[in-house]
């Protein structure tokens, strides 16, 4: 879709996804097993040896029961609904990549899903992803997914390395681009290998005023063309939303962004990538064309923001 004035055909197309769909599909894997003293179950995947459940202590229940989450169960169901909804819409095998979300979850439960294959953790607080990434194995991918404030921005960079640091998916202001530009640029001074930061636009695809994010239309377009022309040392690698619960039309909306922010960049929409759908409706934005899915609960179990590391 060519950008021309950004007109009123885009805005038109923009509103009528605003209607919320009459049915909402959503799924949860079982996330707690048995009772508290259950003792561990083994679990295959693929050709890897199992790998037992991870207990952990409950800090959000009164009594402090041990609450067992079998995270290799977990993580082979996740990828094989994950197949199922690429089959069943006609994508290629492997075509949408799983980021396990592991907020406010102790490094054991991400040393047990690293050790049954996974290779992409988001996290939503960057001291979180700063102290998890010196602990965990240099071919982690980290994906930063939560609000990231601007002064954070730099020591965010520095302390990940861009090896690992992946992908901001979170950036919707101008001038948060610009620190992140400036902390890769310091970065790869004096260094033989140049490498850019990956970053997705976040869009605000439901309108909600809680939702971080751009507006769908003018909002994302002008940010792109900013940060495309003033921040060199970034790669626009792709769209984030949230979206409001329910309403699967933000899926839609957030694949006419893709459109228009690839014909901006001169870019084939295919090779930007859609950051859509969570725990309860992974499935469904699979249909929609998602490129990277953000499962947390449905892998790590219920989270406790009691302790948040900011």
């Amino acid at each position: 879709m060519a950008m021309g004035g950004h007109g009123v055909a885009t805005y038109t197309a923009f509103a009528a996804l605003r209607t919320p769909f009459s049915a909402y599909y959503s799924s949860t894997l079982s996330r707690i097993l048995g009772p508290a003293l259950r003792p561990p179950l083994a679990f295959a995947v693929s050709s890897r040896p199992a790998i037992p459940s991870v207990f952990v202590m409950s800090a959000s229940t009164s009594s402090d029961a041990d609450i067992a989450v079998d995270i290799a169960s977990n993580i082979a169901s996740v990828r094989q609904r994950m197949g199922d909804a690429v089959a069943a819409n006609d994508r290629p095998p492997g075509s949408v990549r799983l980021v396990a979300v592991s907020k406010t979850k102790p490094l054991e439960f991400l040393q047990a899903a690293y050790e049954n294959g996974q290779r992409y953790f988001g996290e939503n607080y960057a001291q979180e992803l700063m102290t998890k990434a010196s602990e965990l194995p240099d071919d982690v991918s980290w994906h930063f997914i939560g609000p990231l404030q601007s002064n954070k921005a730099a020591p965010l960079v520095k302390a990940v390395g861009l090896n690992k640091l992946a992908c901001i998916e979170t950036v919707s202001t101008v001038k948060l681009a610009e620190k992140l530009n400036r902390a890769v640029e310091t970065m790869n001074k004096d260094v033989e290998e140049k490498k850019k930061l990956g970053i997705y636009i976040q869009v605000n695809t439901s309108g909600e005023e809680s939702k971080s994010g751009v507006s769908p239309g003018c909002e994302v377009a002008d940010l792109v063309k900013k940060i495309s022309e003033e921040c060199s040392w970034l790669s626009i690698d792709g769209l984030m939303t949230i979206g409001a619960p329910g309403d699967d039309s933000c899926f839609d909306i957030l694949r006419l962004c893709r459109d228009e922010v690839a014909s901006i960049l001169d870019r084939d929409p295919n090779d930007l990538e859609l950051s859509m759908g969570m725990s309860g409706d992974f499935e469904v934005a699979i249909a929609k064309g998602a490129t990277s899915v953000r499962v947390g609960s449905t892998i790590f179990g219920d989270r406790d923001y009691s302790n948040n590391p900011k």
